[in-house]
Formats: C-alpha cells, structure tokens, sequence
C-alpha cells in the first residue's frame, strides 16, 4: 500500500475547509486553526462554512481529516503545507493585509524543513517571490483558487483548471494530488512561475 501523504492546511475558512475536505478523502489532512470553536466542529465532523457538499461529504464519506490548535504539531511530518488564512484587503492603504500569511509561512519554514508551502490565499503580485527572498527558500509556492462561496468544494471536484505557480517536482505532486481527489477527468493544469499565478487570480 501506497503511503499516505501528510498535509496541513492553515485555515478553514471556504478555501481550507473545502480543500481539506477533498484532500482528505485519500491524504491524512490537518487543519490548523486560531480559533478553538472552528477546531472543535471539524473534530466533530461538522463544517466551518455554510457548503451543502462540504457538509455531505463530512457526513457520510470516510474522511482522514482532524484539527488542532498546535502549529508544532500541525507542521510536524507534513509532506505539504496548505497557506489559507484570510487577506483582508485595506482600501485605506490600498494594499491587501498579508500578516496572516506571511507568518504562516515563516513558521512553516521553520517548524518543518521539507514541506513544499503552497499559499492559496488572496495576496498581491510578486508577494510569493518576496517571500522567497526574504526566507531565502524554493519551497514557496502559489497556487490561486477559483471558488466560489456555497459551493467551494463542488468548484475543487469539478475545476476548470488547476495553476501551480512552480516548475518544481513537489509543484507536480501537488498538483498531482488535487487531480487524484477531484472528480472532474482531464483538468487542464498549468505550471507556470508564481507571480504569473498571482496575476492570473
């Protein structure tokens, strides 16, 4: 038997909750959270998010899914680290708040020294490659999501492409890993550099 990739994904908002979900039907997925409620339901099988499907899915099918608050133990053994924390945009300073996701990163790098980090979240051109720069680290990746609220896991089953901003073997195998857990055959998937992905979202 094949063995089962580890993934952690940081957030369950729409993007994390329906990407966990999915993934979790064939990966050993955790999900790290700050809020100890969102926690608490994915424990209990329950959704973060108003999704019929997310809902179904948790409810009847044999999912490897759990939560915590614990980033060590979170990040610990992860073959992949899903970034899908909230950016809210500040139409103040016109600039989008990447905090969230810039310590996520930080920690990942940190706490695990093998994982590829794949940001999914909302963050403004040529973030990625500044990160890469800043942590001096190749194992930073972005990978822009179209999903839309309601029916986020129905949009990862049946997406109308997957983008993987990296020419990387690890980019591949995640790539790999969203095709094998979607039910849609044939998706159109392209790799391409980061901050291509980024203008693409």
């Amino acid at each position: 038997m094949a063995q089962r990739i580890k993934i952690t994904v940081v957030g369950s908002g729409y993007v994390g909750m329906s990407l966990s979900v999915l993934l979790a039907q064939h990966n050993d997925v955790t999900v790290l959270d700050i809020d100890a409620e969102r926690v608490g339901k994915i424990n209990n099988n329950k959704s973060t998010v108003a999704d019929t499907e997310i809902e179904l899915f948790l409810a009847e099918k044999s999912l490897s899914l759990s939560a915590t608050l614990d980033k060590q133990t979170a990040y610990e053994g992860a073959n992949f680290i899903v970034v899908a924390t909230p950016t809210n945009y500040d139409s103040d300073t016109n600039r989008f708040d990447t905090l969230s996701v810039d310590t996520v990163v930080e920690d990942a790098l940190k706490l695990n020294l093998q994982a590829l980090v794949v940001i999914k979240s909302t963050i403004p051109v040529g973030h990625t490659k500044s990160l890469q720069e800043k942590f001096k680290s190749n194992r930073v990746i972005f990978s822009p999501e179209f999903l839309r609220e309601g029916q986020a896991l129905k949009d990862n089953l049946y997406p109308s492409r997957i983008i993987v901003g990296s020419e990387c073997k690890a980019g591949a195998e995640f790539a790999d890993l969203l095709k094998k857990c979607a039910e849609k055959e044939d998706i159109d998937t392209l790799f391409i550099r980061s901050t291509e992905a980024e203008a693409v979202k």
